[in-house]
């Protein structure tokens, strides 16, 4: 098409009914937080990935993964859930969209929150491949113990042929650089929680302790 062609019509039409979607770069998961009602109270089910994973082998998570062409972001965090913990899409009860976290390589994780029954639980048929080993933290222990929050601080490196001459103001450009902050939980139970994981957990209880006035 040449521009010279371009009409308001063609514009019109291609957006019109287009669903908006994200830079090509950038890379949406479907995360589901799970919470479990016990005796003792309500606790978070959290995953050890597989040993022989690519990627974080080893590493604590939350169900979820990429998102797949055709899918809504609930329903990626859903099947995800149901793939890796060996579950039916009808033993999780979706209850809300939680905060979206962003991370500085590209990543947006949409969090939905979930609640899977204890009888469910205790005999799900995990695979075995994605997930090493299960184990649940009581909602209160984040509440009694906030985690020790650091800031990693990151400074763009830039293409050695980036054209200074034709840009506002030349070299040297006052490029922006990123933070992201990693919270470390206290040890519990032989875990320890950190990372992308450990800030998903704590914008939850973030959440949950801000309702001033009353019990959580």
């Amino acid at each position: 098409m040449k521009s010279k062609n371009v009409q308001l019509t063609t514009i019109k039409e291609t957006f019109l009914n287009r669903e908006p979607g994200a830079e090509n770069d950038y890379h949406f998961f479907g995360i589901l937080v799970p919470i479990v009602a016990k005796d003792d109270g309500v606790h978070l089910l959290y995953e050890v990935r597989g040993s022989d994973l690519d990627r974080q082998p080893g590493e604590i998570c939350f169900p979820g993964g990429a998102l797949e062409p055709g899918e809504t972001m609930k329903e990626c965090a859903v099947r995800e859930t149901c793939e890796e913990l060996g579950i039916r899409e009808e033993d999780i009860d979706v209850i809300a969209q939680l905060d979206t976290i962003y991370t500085t390589n590209n990543f947006a994780m949409v969090c939905y929150l979930g609640v899977i029954d204890e009888q469910v639980v205790e005999n799900m048929k995990v695979n075995e491949v994605e997930v090493a080993d299960t184990y649940m933290v009581p909602v209160s222990f984040f509440i009694d113990n906030p985690p020790q929050v650091y800031e990693n601080t990151f400074v763009p490196v830039i293409d050695e042929e980036f054209p200074f001459d034709k840009v506002t103001g030349g070299e040297p450009y006052k490029w922006r650089g990123g933070k992201a902050q990693v919270p470390v939980y206290d040890e519990y139970e032989g875990h320890v929680l950190w990372g992308l994981t450990a800030r998903i957990t704590k914008r939850f209880i973030d959440v949950l302790t801000e309702r001033k006035g009353e019990d959580v």
